[in-house]
């Protein structure tokens, strides 16, 4: 058995294609630019909302819309695409996906209408949902473990809090500047889809033939899977903005309808990988691979289910300081796009830094202190705006948490998209890191909505004690003490999901250090047991190159 692994770890390696310094630079930026473009078309958009609701006559309350469609079908189509993607090519995945979000993009800025934009922003996000994805299964693929697998996966990881600094910070220039205001948002956009495609066409390696045996695709499991998710999503997103609330009926039968939908997933991918592992049964030809493995959720002992959750709950927490932040600013302090640009511009920097500095210790130190790390200062960022005096400096509260946010959240992406790609097997990647997209896409959307639930709860009872009643709109008048109460409510809120991610954190002992400096140190640097027994495991249980049942 240890020669037949041999030689499939040698064959591997063979299939691995030489390509140069010039190459493998532009691939991972190639790569890197998705991310930002990922995350800077919602940044840039929703610091533009105000411009894009006055031309075209969009009320408040629906303006939500147009970061939520790009959010819904992002988020909720990740799985999917990661699979096909797999199946049939991460390389067509990563060019159809940006050329996707380049025309749609371009569309939304000649677009004149409330409706255009919205159905224009939804299709743009599945392009998205076909690209990151493929960028996790490329850099996978392209750089086997080694210290330039460290370097890439930590580069990637930058450009999410990289492309929100940039989009905020782009965002409010040519929105404030430009003669053609936020429609410059979207030209700029597709300019970097754009910039990706010619890239991507150049850098990364073409295509394999998938190595699985069974190319079907459980059409079932996407649609119950992507409708769940939708459901969801959307009821984190406009709960708290519906007519009656939460209480509104349509909110409370799409919950029930997303939550049916997410079980019945999970039971057919249980049968359909109970059945396809069954050798007896004889109906397994005709069954497709389940889209998501739900044994992939044991792997190493558990951890990879641990890292999900810890995932989870610090984009609970980074994105409710970022969402919060820019609110107190701009409803708050009153302070204009351009001067709420320059408070945030410190994340942009200090993402650079930190992608030097994850680089540079991820092969050296386990996993377990780089997650505790991050989550805890994901966690601390919040506390500066929890307590905060509209009277103190913003070098008192403003600068110090931008900077502690971009660090935890950089620590907590690339050490887990590293721990991710180590445990999944080779025709899993871009599944593997659509997952973890996934969950944190989900973090965002329920982060938001508990702590609007909070803000909004605490305003209400603040502003009775003075004998004003408000309702729930951001932009209800309300007393500035009960709305200074609230908004630091919300970032207490915020504080505790990173707490509880911190606290996970200890449940990861034993996984080791998911970088590596060079080839020849990968077994000792991976020498952890539980990663070390997983892998084994999971090659062990592999009768074929082609095997789609890797359980532990």
């Amino acid at each position: 058995m240890a020669q037949v692994e041999e030689e499939k770890a040698v064959s591997v390696k063979s299939l691995q294609p030489t390509r140069s310094l010039l190459r493998s630079v532009t691939l991972i930026a190639s790569c890197t630019t998705a991310m930002i473009v990922n995350a800077a078309t919602n940044t840039s958009t929703a610091i533009a909302l105000p411009s894009i609701g006055q031309d075209l006559r969009i009320s408040p309350d629906k303006l939500q819309w147009l970061v939520s469609a790009f959010a819904l079908s992002s988020g909720c189509l990740l799985l999917f695409f990661g699979r096909l993607a797999d199946l049939y090519g991460r390389k067509k995945a990563f060019m159809v996906g940006s050329l996707i979000q380049g025309i749609f993009s371009l569309g939304c800025g000649f677009t004149k209408s409330e409706i255009t934009i919205d159905v224009l922003r939804g299709i743009q996000g599945c392009g998205a949902a076909a690209t990151i994805p493929a960028c996790l299964g490329i850099l996978a693929h392209a750089f086997p473990p080694s210290k330039t697998r460290s370097v890439a996966f930590a580069t990637f990881a930058a450009g999410a809090p990289l492309g929100a600094a940039v989009g905020n910070t782009l965002g409010a220039i040519l929105t404030q500047f430009s003669d053609p205001t936020w429609r410059s948002v979207f030209f700029l956009s597709t300019g970097l889809n754009v910039l990706c495609m010619i890239g991507g066409a150049f850098s990364i390696d073409p295509d394999q033939p998938s190595a699985e045996a069974n190319k079907r695709v459980d059409y079932i499991g996407a649609f119950l899977v992507t409708a769940g998710l939708t459901f969801i999503v959307f009821v984190l997103s406009d709960g708290s903005v519906a007519p009656q609330g939460w209480a509104t009926s349509y909110i409370i039968a799409l919950l029930v309808l997303g939550v049916l939908s997410i079980i019945a997933f999970l039971f057919w991918q249980h049968y359909l990988e109970k059945r396809l592992d069954d050798e007896h049964f004889p109906a397994r030809r005709r069954l497709p691979p389940p889209i998501m493995r739900l044994s992939l959720w044991t792997r190493a002992d558990g951890r990879f289910a641990v890292m999900q959750l810890i995932a989870f709950l610090n984009w609970c927490s980074f994105m409710s300081y970022n969402f919060w932040v820019q609110l107190f600013y701009q409803d708050y302090l009153r302070l204009s796009p351009m001067q709420t640009m320059l408070r945030l511009l410190p994340m942009f920097i200090t993402g650079v830094v930190c992608n030097l500095i994850v680089a540079l210790v991820v092969g050296r130190v386990d996993v377990i202190y780089l997650m505790l790390l991050g989550t805890s200062l994901t966690a601390s960022a919040n506390i500066f705006f929890a307590v905060v005096k509209p009277s103190q400096t913003y070098w008192a509260y403003g600068l110090p948490s931008a900077i502690l946010s971009v660090f935890g959240a950089d620590f907590v992406f690339s050490a887990g998209t590293l721990f991710v790609a180590k445990v999944a097997l080779p025709h899993e990647q871009s599944v593997a890191g659509a997952l973890f997209q996934t969950v944190t896409q989900l973090g965002t959307s329920f982060g938001l909505a508990i702590t609007t639930l909070v803000f909004n709860r605490i305003r209400t009872v603040e502003s009775a004690k003075l004998d004003v009643t408000v309702g729930d709109g951001f932009d209800s008048l309300a007393p500035p003490r009960a709305q200074l109460i609230a908004y630091r409510a919300a970032e207490w809120g915020g504080f505790g999901f990173g707490v509880v991610a911190a606290i996970l954190c200890f449940f990861l002992r034993g996984v080791g250090i998911v970088g590596e400096h060079d080839n020849e140190d990968r077994n000792t640097q991976s020498s952890s047991p539980v990663t070390l027994k997983s892998r084994d495991s999971e090659e062990g249980k592999m009768a074929s190159p082609s095997s789609t049942s890797p359980t532990i």
